[in-house]
């Protein structure tokens, strides 16, 4: 229907709740935040006005010439989800004549009548209208009753005209704001896949896949387990996680949970109260509870007692601490990420760490890659170790770079910082050179004077020690398998005897 003079002369038949129906649905118009809440609301209107029995809003769908529900409902306000209760042969009447229609006689009609949901449910009166945009029918709005209903009228009809163009144009508005949030979702996922996190250095797949993981997650409210071996960068990506989080305005605190007595660990995460203990003269605030409405990084959570993974579950389950010597319950409103470079889940086997604890831990778990399995990213990182370190652009020679890339890295990314350091340090020229890059363990090797043998078995104990007798890591780093590292230990000990 088009804004015309004659048209709009039509408006001065409206009586006066239609009137205010119709600024109610204009105020609608305006604070409705999406396509299904504006339907719903649009339907309540038209079932009040007309005072029909029954009101359904469908979408058409031209190129298979079926109608979708978006919103049926009954005077009765309860909703209808079935299509067939209502005549599609009406539905279509509407849609081939493309303007609206109303009936008050439908059972006395022979071209309408005929329609089984007309005969089913005995409908007498029917008033609909489309929903046009871009000159295409996009819905239709039926409303019927099963009586002769007087207030199906033409000045409801006129009133109806009016209400699906204003719906239109709401339509038109809505489905372009979510298109453009959809593509907006789209560009998101696509920049995450490929925009770097700060000091995580790398364009290797590993790294793009771990960028965009870390991203995802950040803007969720998910418990974190990072695991990986030492070096790995743990701390970097939970402080990221943090920093594109929704709490990044809040604190980040962490905590190294390895090598501290229990009762010192303890005082440091949950506080205590005056007189806890000898040399308590004051109420101390614990980490957990500085942290509040921010992120809480566990570093080494594997290290901690049974006793006090107790209380951090309770942490987890209920948002709860009590100080030391206190028995007043605080809530604390905190992300806790944690981190480990042991295998947690063997733990759980062995008796060593709570089940409960480590599936509450588990919710979203990230592996940190080693870095010799990311060796394309080496030169990335020592130019920008070299930049960080000295605070100059320091060319780097292939032959050094090659010697990095050549290495196995048992310390991975902290061993790398270290030994730029070194060559920054020794560097005497405007250059770092091969001769600057000196590497744990490659001196030994040189000057070995064994047999093949003896070397196989040297590097083998060489790396079990480098990795904490962790066999899996051992059989990675050399590129074998767990049994062959085995077989290898079993002839050891059959020498050693044999001895």
């Amino acid at each position: 229907m088009k804004f015309i003079p004659q048209n709009i002369n039509h408006i001065k038949n409206l009586d006066k709740e239609e009137f205010e129906a119709l600024f109610q649905f204009s105020q609608i118009l305006n604070s409705s935040p999406g396509q299904d809440s504006l339907i719903e609301d649009a339907m309540d209107i038209v079932i009040n006005i007309i005072n029909a029995e029954r009101g359904l809003f469908v979408k058409y769908n031209e190129e298979e010439n079926n109608f979708s529900i978006i919103s049926a409902r009954k005077i009765s306000n309860e909703s209808i989800t079935d299509l067939n209760q209502f005549s599609s042969g009406i539905l279509q009447k509407v849609i081939s004549e493309k303007r609206p229609l109303l009936y008050h006689d439908v059972m006395g009609d022979p071209n309408l009548s005929q329609f089984a949901s007309v005969q089913i449910h005995s409908i007498k009166s029917v008033i609909g209208v489309p929903i046009i945009r871009d000159d295409k029918v996009w819905g239709v709005i039926i409303a019927d009753s099963t009586k002769n209903r007087q207030e199906f009228t033409e000045e409801n009809l006129i009133f109806l005209n009016f209400f699906s163009n204003l719906l239109s144009l709401a339509l038109d508005r809505i489905l372009k704001l979510e298109e453009l949030e959809r593509e907006n979702r789209i560009l998101i996922n696509k920049l995450e896949s490929v925009e770097e996190i700060p000091e995580m250095v790398g364009r290797s797949v590993v790294m793009k896949n771990l960028t965009q993981v870390i991203h995802k997650v950040a803007q969720t409210d998910a418990t974190v387990l990072i695991t990986g071996e030492s070096g790995t960068g743990k701390e970097i990506a939970a402080k990221a996680i943090h920093q594109l989080s929704k709490r990044k305005d809040f604190p980040f605190l962490a905590q190294f949970c390895g090598s501290i007595p229990d009762s010192l660990l303890e005082s440091e995460l949950f506080g205590y109260k005056k007189g806890a203990f000898t040399g308590a003269t004051a109420d101390k605030q614990g980490l957990l509870e500085a942290a509040d409405n921010g992120t809480f990084f566990l570093d080494e959570i594997a290290d901690i007692s049974t006793a006090l993974q107790a209380k951090l579950l309770r942490v987890l389950e209920n948002k709860e601490i009590i100080r030391l010597g206190d028995t007043k319950v605080k809530n604390v409103n905190v992300r806790i990420i944690a981190a480990t470079n042991k295998d947690l889940s063997a733990l759980v086997k062995e008796g060593k760490f709570r089940e409960d604890l480590f599936y509450r831990l588990n919710v979203f778990p990230i592996v940190m890659p080693p870095l010799r399995e990311r060796r394309e990213d080496i030169p990335l990182l020592a130019t920008h170790f070299i930049k960080k370190i000295s605070g100059k652009n320091i060319p780097i020679e292939p032959a050094a770079i090659k010697k990095l890339e050549n290495y196995y890295w048992p310390g991975n990314i902290r061993q790398l910082i270290n030994v730029i350091q070194r060559a920054v340090i020794l560097c005497d020229s405007q250059k770092i050179t091969a001769d600057h890059i000196i590497l744990e363990g490659t001196q030994e090797l040189m000057d070995f004077k064994g047999t093949l043998r003896d070397f196989e078995m040297m590097l083998l104990k060489k790396r079990l020690e480098e990795f904490n007798g962790n066999r899996t890591l051992t059989a990675k780093s050399l590129g074998v398998s767990v049994r062959w590292i085995q077989m290898k230990l079993k002839e050891m000990e059959q020498k050693a005897d044999e001895r």
